[in-house]
């Protein structure tokens, strides 16, 4: 079954949770159904106090995701009436993690194709396993992009890389996304949970209210349109404001870790 996995296991010890594509079989190919609760799973991860890191990645040892689900668009006549809903699903799904004002991490082996490195793009850092393989194939499919995507590939990757991926459709691998700036870590691949592990506890560690603020400014700065100042400032003011400021002075004067409640 091609489903949306939310694991909070760990989330009251490390304040960690992720959100598992789980399609094994297709590379965990990304159904309609997923398409529509990436959004709806980050928006009740964010709204959850406990947790303060997102780590996203796939089931099982072959992927993190291999794109769309394409099996249902072979027949024309019922590609013409999915078409528009499968674009917006798309779309919703590359600006939740964006908009999430949580840190979201994307763990990334094996197959990242098509729409499942759209949303490895929009992921506020992507770590990957040294035998990750890419590719965009939309131009091998006859298929236009959506501008939401395009866009965080461009902010991401610069313009000239996002247009090699495009142009070529090719694969690469984990050392050319390094290069490119789509890889912020590349690491053997029996180190990569490890790795994220230890990288999301760190982050959860810190100060919820600061990261926040981080989030949105950074948000304002990138998308289209006038940055919301107000918001931003508010978002500011409230770190200034907070309970966890007094903690964090006072761990540092007291030379000891600082326990962060975020408020």
């Amino acid at each position: 079954m091609a489903e949306l996995i939310v694991d909070k296991k760990a989330v009251k010890e490390t304040g960690i949770a992720r959100l598992i594509f789980s399609n094994p079989p297709k590379f965990n190919a990304l159904s309609m159904d997923m398409w529509l609760d990436i959004p709806r799973r980050l928006q009740e991860l964010e709204a959850d106090p406990e947790v303060r890191v997102i780590i996203m990645e796939g089931e099982g040892e072959k992927a993190f995701a291999a794109g769309a689900d394409i099996s249902k668009f072979e027949d024309r006549k019922q590609a013409r009436e999915l078409q528009a809903k499968h674009e917006k699903a798309v779309e919703q799904a590359y600006r939740a993690p964006v908009a999430c004002k949580k840190p979201v991490i994307a763990k990334i082996h094996g197959v990242c194709m098509g729409g499942g490195l759209g949303v490895a793009s929009a992921c506020d850092i992507r770590f990957c396993s040294d035998d990750a393989r890419f590719r965009m194939p939309a131009a091998r499919l006859g298929l236009g992009y959506n501008i939401v995507g395009v866009r965080r590939f461009i902010q991401t990757i610069g313009v000239q890389n996002t247009f090699d991926i495009f142009f070529t459709a090719k694969i690469f691998g984990a050392a050319e996304a390094f290069r490119m700036g789509l890889a912020f870590q590349v690491v053997p691949a029996q180190d990569l949970e490890a790795t994220v592990w230890a990288y999301a506890k760190k982050v959860a560690a810190n100060a919820p209210l600061t990261i926040r603020a981080l989030k949105i400014t950074s948000t304002e700065i990138l998308r289209q349109g006038a940055p919301d100042l107000e918001a931003v400032a508010q978002a500011i003011a409230a770190c200034g404001a907070s309970d966890d400021h007094v903690e964090g002075a006072r761990a540092f004067m007291e030379k000891r870790e600082p326990q962060f409640l975020g408020h």
